[in-house]
């Protein structure tokens, strides 16, 4: 085994001058490129986005991935009733625990259960998306592209049922 030994640091690194200078001239350059196109958006005149870095939100939203987890969804069935079984599955894969079932008979033969309380506490989940990856029904879906979840309670943040059926 070789060992490689540093050669020591000449006197200008370790003042780390050249490379204050270098980190310096890159924010100045970023500074003096994009300030003149943000005065020009300011002023109404619309500037391509590829020339600036910045998203004017509310009004201009980035671009989100298509496998972005965003808020639930129940889905249904043909008859309106929600597809979920009750199965427990999602509620017991949940790492946050954030998911609460009751469930109660469904009124079709057909079907076992149905859940008469299906919540889940948006203030507490990490967005893992194990509840969809668990269900075997496809219930349970994180599709909805609402990413914007705010309230000003915690019980705000705790959606129902007819909530995640909407």
């Amino acid at each position: 085994m070789s060992v490689i030994r540093q050669q020591p640091l000449t006197l200008l690194e370790r003042l780390y001058i050249t490379e204050v200078a270098k980190g310096l001239a890159l924010t100045a350059r970023h500074f003096l490129v994009n300030f003149p196109r943000h005065v020009v958006r300011a002023l109404g005149i619309k500037v391509g986005k590829g020339e600036t870095v910045t998203y004017q939100y509310p009004e201009e939203r980035r671009p989100f991935a298509s496998r972005l987890r965003t808020r639930h969804r129940l889905t249904r069935r043909a008859d309106g009733t929600p597809r979920c079984v009750a199965c427990m599955m999602c509620e017991t894969v949940c790492p946050a625990r954030c998911i609460h079932i009751i469930a109660m008979e469904h009124p079709d033969p057909n079907v076992e259960k149905m859940p008469r309380v299906f919540d889940i506490d948006i203030g507490v989940c990490v967005f893992c998306g194990f509840c969809v990856e668990a269900c075997p029904e496809d219930a349970i879906r994180m599709d909805t592209g609402i990413v914007e979840m705010a309230s000003y309670t915690r019980e705000g943040m705790i959606y129902r049922i007819d909530q995640l059926l909407q």
